[in-house]
């Protein structure tokens, strides 16, 4: 679990860097942005995991990708609706709220798919293990 977790913590410092980069020094619409944040941390954690700690369970190819992006797509979304719940369903508007429902409680929420979808969807164990 402490692998996983490295790892996307490094994923976390690319997406955030490269959103940061493409907004401040590009000036790039902050959605195209965060899609190109998005895809470049997402191949980050990959490759960290499929080489780190899941290099035992399966070699990278373009279907555990797929199936890893698939993961996090899910777990942004939960973000997200941790988000709109709190601030839209609930009224919590301040940016402290939007804090703790985003990054606070949807990151936790998030992380612990990621993990599970990882660790069952995307590197399982192979039949021989």
């Amino acid at each position: 679990m402490l692998g996983f977790l490295a790892v996307g913590g490094v994923a976390y410092a690319v997406d955030l860097g490269v959103f940061l980069w493409l907004r401040a020094a590009h000036g790039q619409d902050p959605i195209a942005a965060k899609v190109c944040s998005f895809v470049a941390g997402c191949t980050v954690a990959y490759l960290g995991n499929a080489l780190g700690p899941y290099r035992r369970r399966a070699a990278p190819a373009l279907r555990e990708y797929a199936a890893f992006f698939a993961v996090n797509l899910a777990g942004a979304a939960v973000q997200l609706l941790c988000l709109a719940v709190s601030h839209h369903g609930l009224g919590l508007t301040s940016a402290r709220a939007d804090t703790v429902s985003g990054l606070g409680v949807g990151m936790f929420l998030a992380t612990c798919l990621r993990f599970w979808g990882t660790r069952t969807l995307v590197f399982r164990k192979s039949p021989a293990a």
